[in-house]
């Protein structure tokens, strides 16, 4: 009819999603505790804000997920509350692991010992459970928890941190007009190794096979500038890593670079790098400007991935029946390397690194909620 407007049709009304006191702490527990799982502590928050009211569409705005995913564990937590946000039920089958034991079993993995040992496996945690081997390890997986597995880190203690990264970061990202970027650092004590039994070459079926013992024939150090801009780097080779032969390689870093360019050293904070010494040679080469690295920090240095290169590609499996030897092959590698250098491509910004850093320490140390 004339003058009326029809009323928008109504959506389908979602169905309520009320907790029990119970179910809201236990949700909540997820989502504050260090060791939960991220896709878990995900499902637990888009219950818990479903449950104070809000749309598919809020959630998945507030969260940064698709609507179909808030719908879908609204939906799934419905039907089988706490349950059914651990994993997929299998079709015709309910599932055979309540949730409190699948808990059981993370925390005790992810914060107690068996007994004397350092850290548990499949057969220690299905005695200490209950649970079968397989049964454990389909949890482990889940969770991509893996204890048989240890890792190193070294968080830096350097009180300019903050302004060493930006520093650094920002030569790699925005380096200079007119001025050359050199990543630089020792690779120091590079043994010149010799087996005690001639290598066995790779054959079809058969990897390349070499003794256990080896006969030591003396040490190197090698010295290197990494070129950010072009992957070419400058080096030097000398039997001992003081701050004298620093000076030496700074010397030829100064020969080997054009007169008319300006020289940005990216370096770590190792002693040599600081001397007394160091620091009159730099104040008689005004063109040569030294970044700190943050200590603790040397992944910062881009030569240090090179090194890493230089290991694997020949050092590792290298044999050398002389120092000299050891020398002439490195020598050579480098040689190498520079007719068809490859530059890195770095892609962290100082703030990704800083937030990601300030994301690890949040989750290694939760903050408490004081009573």
């Amino acid at each position: 009819m004339a003058g009326l407007v029809d009323e928008p049709r109504p959506g389908r009304r979602k169905p309520e999603l009320v907790l029990s006191e119970a179910e809201r702490a236990e949700l909540t527990r997820w989502v504050r505790r260090a060791t939960t799982a991220q896709f878990l502590a995900l499902r637990a928050r888009i219950v818990l804000r479903c449950a104070e009211g809000g749309t598919n569409k809020e959630v998945a705005a507030e969260l940064g997920v698709a609507p179909g995913t808030v719908n879908r564990w609204r939906s799934r937590f419905i039907r089988l509350r706490l349950d059914g946000l651990i994993d997929e039920p299998r079709p015709g089958r309910p599932p055979s692991i309540l949730l409190d034991q699948v808990e059981d079993v993370l925390t005790a993995t992810l914060e107690s010992t068996p007994g004397k040992d350092t850290h548990w496996s499949r057969a220690s945690m299905a005695k200490h459970s209950g649970l079968s081997k397989s049964t454990i390890g389909r949890i482990w997986k889940k969770f991509d928890i893996k204890p048989h597995l240890q890792d190193a880190f070294k968080l830096s203690t350097d009180p300019q941190f903050v302004a060493k990264v930006v520093d650094v970061v920002g030569l790699y990202h925005n380096p200079p007009e007119k001025a050359v970027v050199l990543c630089v650092d020792e690779k120091s004590q590079i043994q010149a190794l010799d087996r005690s039994q001639p290598v066995l070459p790779m054959m079809p079926g058969m990897p390349e096979r070499r003794t256990h013992d080896y006969y030591r024939h003396g040490i190197t150090s090698l010295f290197a500038a990494f070129n950010i801009a072009d992957g070419s780097v400058i080096s030097a080779l000398h039997r001992r890593h003081r701050a004298i032969e620093f000076k030496k390689f700074l010397t030829r870093i100064d020969k080997v670079v054009p007169a008319g360019l300006d020289v940005h050293l990216v370096c770590d904070n190792y002693a040599t790098h600081n001397t007394a010494e160091i620091k009159t040679w730099l104040g008689k080469h005004p063109r040569f400007h030294i970044h700190f690295t943050p200590t603790g920090s040397s992944w910062m240095n881009q030569v240090e991935r090179w090194f890493g290169l230089l290991t694997d590609k020949l050092i590792r499996r290298g044999v050398h029946t002389s120092v000299k030897a050891l020398e002439q092959d490195i020598t050579a590698w480098i040689e190498g390397w520079n007719e068809n250098p490859r530059p890195f491509t770095w892609t962290k910004t100082a703030d990704e690194i800083l937030n990601s850093l300030a994301d690890y320490l949040t989750k290694i140390n939760p903050p408490t909620t004081e009573t």
